[in-house]
Parts: C-alpha cells; sequence; structure tokens
C-alpha cells in the first residue's frame, strides 16, 4: 500500500471482496502490483536444511513414495563415501526405505529414485511454501 501512496507502483489486480478504508476513502486492496522502478536485488538462496529438502520433495519418500511419518533424510550418495550435504544428495525417504539402503548407493540397493534431487527454484518453492496461490497470479508467475 505504501509504494501505491508513493507512485512507486501501480495497480494492477485488485482482490474485489477486500477494501483499505480510511475515515474518508475506500481503496482497492492490491493482489498483484508493478514497481515503476526496480532496483536489482540479488534471490536470496533456498537455504539448505532437513525442512527445505522435505518440502521439496512434498513431504514424500523418494523410493516407495508413501507420506507416511516420521520421514528422514537421505544421503544418495553415503556419507561413508564422500557424500556432500548439498541439494543433489539429500532426498527425503522413509524409515523403512532409509534403513533398507543403508550405506549403499540407490543401485547398489536396487533402490529407483522417483526423481532426481535438485535445488528448487526459488518462485516454485514459494509456491509450495504459500500453498494455494492466488488464480490471479498465475500470469505474472511464470509458473504454468
Amino acid at each position: 500500500m505504501v509504494l501505491l501512496f508513493l507512485h512507486k507502483a501501480e495497480l494492477v489486480e485488485q482482490r474485489t471482496q477486500m477494501q483499505l478504508r480510511s475515515v474518508h476513502h475506500r481503496f482497492p486492496w492490491p493482489s498483484v502490483i508493478r514497481l515503476s522502478a526496480y532496483l536489482r536485488v540479488p534471490y536470496k538462496q533456498i537455504e539448505l536444511s532437513r525442512k527445505n529438502i522435505l518440502r521439496r520433495d512434498s513431504f514424500r519418500c523418494q523410493y516407495c513414495g508413501t507420506h507416511q511419518t516420521p520421514l528422514t533424510v537421505d544421503h544418495v550418495i553415503p556419507r561413508s563415501r564422500g557424500g556432500m550435504d548439498t541439494w543433489e544428495n539429500l532426498v527425503c525417504a522413509c524409515i523403512r526405505c532409509n534403513n533398507r539402503k543403508g550405506s549403499r548407493t540407490p543401485e547398489e540397493a536396487t533402490m529407483k529414485l522417483l526423481s532426481v534431487p535438485k535445488r528448487p527454484h526459488h518462485v516454485l518453492f514459494l509456491k509450495h511454501y504459500l500453498g494455494k496461490v492466488d488464480e490471479s497470479w498465475r500470469p505474472y508467475m511464470f509458473m504454468d
């Protein structure tokens, strides 16, 4: 709202069922705004953490596909074999699959990964973090 009042942004989409009211005026509630000028700010890297690994993998075991808790984080290439703590080497796994795989690679344990682990894109990660994204945002987020 401050950016709109200072004319540093313009209203693109509004929420029709909501308004910001003062004593004498009613203002539309913004849903999407466009900045008039933009100072380039580098994107923050998504922190590598247990919670973010589980979130990236949609709280689903990457070996059997179960959503049953408790879930753990598994090293695709075990740490005992030089596997690092990276986005590409960590996956969500149920305790049963993690114990079954042990200190072996998925190929040695004859266990196939459901998806290739990779660093999440910040926009898609934001979508998962927020849950349901407002439909009016879809054309502006490049998510289709």
